[in-house]
């Protein structure tokens, strides 16, 4: 592992490297096994954790306020309207000062440029709960659901079918990390970070398309998003129009692998981004992988509390 007492970040995937990213899977497996049993662990306990967000949620709001409390430790939740940015103090005030008070931060925003000033101004570590470029916190998750349904991730072929988004984009990241075999179809005009795709394509396992069909050949997993995130209800007619064959239906799914199996960050809109036969034949994945949220998390706030104090 790493040096203690080393001030690090989940602003992206990134952040960690591969050994720590096994590390935080094999964690999230013991945390997830331990919550079953009458075993009392509270590693953080007596630690508090900042939570900013500025954008609604569900998951990710409950599943870092249960693993903090399960972890023996304490959670502040503030809206941004709730604190002095919201008035226009500047992002590395508020960082400093929280830094004073908390143990590490989470922040869900519109900008990853919020989280990336604030990181740099914190002096403990703070945690990208959502941003417009990046959400590590679903992919950490999610790549232990697939661990979970297939055994591992290696000659595991997974999809990703949809707007080249947030999720798109940290998928792409841990790609990168774990040399996986992704592949990502988008429209056109909705594709992940171009210079994402650059990296990623320096592993012969990556491939972006534009067709879906191409995409789901032969995969053992298949994700999926919303076409339509917060803050882009504005487009909404636009993207339904540009995604129409992007839709996980069972016809798709006849190009994947027989025991494929179909994963969904939620939200779900059904009839859009995946049907409703196909999310009801596989919610019993869909909803594990947003129950992993909460253990992932929880290993995630228990190794960057406690190695960078």
């Amino acid at each position: 592992m790493i040096e203690r007492n080393v001030k690090r970040d989940f602003t992206k995937f990134l952040d960690i490297t591969e050994k720590e990213a096994r590390y935080l899977l094999k964690r999230t497996a013991f945390l997830k096994k331990i919550r079953t049993t009458s075993r009392k662990y509270k590693p953080l306990y007596d630690r508090t954790l900042a939570m900013i967000f500025e954008k609604a949620s569900t998951r990710t709001r409950v599943s870092f306020e249960v693993g903090m409390k399960e972890l023996g430790g304490n959670s502040i939740f503030l809206t941004t309207h709730e604190t002095q940015i919201g008035r226009g103090e500047p992002i590395r005030d508020t960082a400093r000062v929280l830094s004073r008070y908390t143990n590490a931060i989470v922040l869900r925003t519109y900008s990853q440029r919020t989280i990336e000033e604030f990181a740099r101004w914190s002096t403990v570590p703070v945690i990208n709960g959502l941003s417009d470029l990046y959400h590590p916190c679903q992919i950490l998750s999610d790549l232990f659901t697939i661990q979970e349904c297939k055994g591992n991730l290696k000659d595991i072929k997974i999809a990703y079918i949809g707007d080249g988004n947030n999720v798109a984009n940290s998928w792409i990241e841990a790609a990168i990390l774990f040399k996986l075999n992704l592949t990502v179809a988008s429209p056109s005009g909705y594709e992940p970070e171009r210079s994402l795709i650059e990296k990623a394509q320096r592993n012969k396992n990556f491939v972006f398309t534009h067709d879906p069909r191409n995409a789901v050949e032969g995969a053992d997993v298949v994700n999926t998003d919303v076409w339509v995130s917060m803050g882009q209800e504005k487009e909404s007619r636009k993207r339904k129009r540009a995604f129409v064959s992007y839709t996980i239906n069972e016809k798709l799914l006849g190009r994947a692998k027989q025991d494929v199996v179909v994963m969904h960050c939620l939200p779900a809109h059904r009839g859009e981004e995946i049907t409703e036969e196909v999310f009801e034949r596989f919610e019993h994945v869909i909803f594990s992988q947003a129950e992993n949220r909460l253990h992932a998390q929880k290993a995630l706030l228990e190794w960057i509390i406690t190695q960078s104090s």
